[in-house]
């Protein structure tokens, strides 16, 4: 008999499979198809502090190996998540949620990280500091080492729970980015969000999303993601959740052996609404023919 349970900044759950913010939404609509408590946890849609429409469409576009998206963090605001999202979301998953965070300030960052923290729901608050620092000329937040750790100081020292800061792969040293995070308090670090990239129309000679790029997510990531999170787990003591074109078990086991705690899966469940399930299903198969017994023996293995 296989392990599969994991231990996240202090908080065990069954196994390591959290479907991604932005790709899973509240995890009602998932309810609806199979039993969503199986999972480790999820992480809820992006949550900004005023409700945002997102960008306009197009802003999905197929890619070989992947997709586009400039969807543009359209969520209903923090107010609304915890009066009418959370609620709805409590019937279906009894587990605590991982709550997905955007700010484009760190008061934003903190008004919102404070609001959730007071939510029964919550077990870990995922900071993403990808986004335009408005106070500091549009650049993000998870370009610079210095307003990483910022960010992450300012969250931890207005909250209770666990704060697991999300990385942007836009950068020249990700590891740089992830030691300023712990430096600051955080508790753990996920990554990769996604890469930046476009696409042109060859008839109308445009870009194909209306904003002109988008991030790239799906399997075209995977070895980027895995190269990073092994290059963040060897430069922190904190844990590190590991993302970025994750499909199958065996992905699962990968990124594990280059340092992630647990694994996040994104733009599959967009493929295939059976995804996560089917990796949780697949798991002890696939510990089982490479000799693991229990996943945390194996977290950093190839470190």
């Amino acid at each position: 008999m296989v392990n599969t349970s994991v231990t996240l900044c202090g908080v065990e759950i069954d196994n390591p499979i959290i479907p991604a913010s932005g790709t899973f939404g509240y995890g009602y609509e998932f309810a609806e198809l199979y039993d969503i408590n199986i999972l480790g946890t999820f992480s809820f849609k992006g949550t900004t502090r005023e409700p945002r429409f997102g960008n306009p469409t197009p802003r999905i576009a197929e890619t070989a190996s992947g997709m586009l998206n400039a969807v543009g963090l359209q969520n209903p605001g923090v107010e609304k998540v915890i009066s009418e999202e959370l609620p709805k979301m409590r019937k279906v998953f009894s587990k605590k949620v991982m709550a997905n965070v955007s700010g484009f300030s760190i008061d934003d960052y903190v008004y919102i990280c404070r609001r959730l923290d007071e939510c029964d729901e919550v077990g870990w608050l995922e900071v993403n500091i990808s986004c335009p620092n408005v106070h500091g000329g549009g650049m993000s937040f998870g370009t610079s080492p210095k307003s990483a750790e910022e960010v992450a100081k300012a969250v931890k020292k207005a909250v209770k729970k666990p704060v697991i800061i999300k990385l942007s792969p836009n950068v020249t040293d990700i590891a740089e980015i992830a030691k300023a995070c712990e430096a600051g308090g955080a508790d753990g670090v996920s990554l990769i969000n996604t890469l930046l990239g476009m696409r042109i129309n060859l008839r109308t000679r445009r870009p194909l999303l209306k904003n002109t790029t988008g991030g790239l997510s799906g399997p075209a990531v995977f070895p980027v993601a895995v190269r990073m999170v092994y290059q963040c787990a060897k430069a922190v003591k904190i844990p590190v959740v590991g993302m970025g074109g994750v499909a199958s078990a065996e992905d699962v086991l990968e990124m594990m052996l280059a340092g992630a705690t647990a694994v996040e899966v994104g733009a599959q469940n967009l493929v295939n609404p059976f995804a996560c399930r089917d990796i949780i299903a697949e798991l002890p198969e696939a510990m089982e023919k490479y000799g693991i017994s229990s996943l945390r023996d194996i977290v950093g293995a190839a470190l």
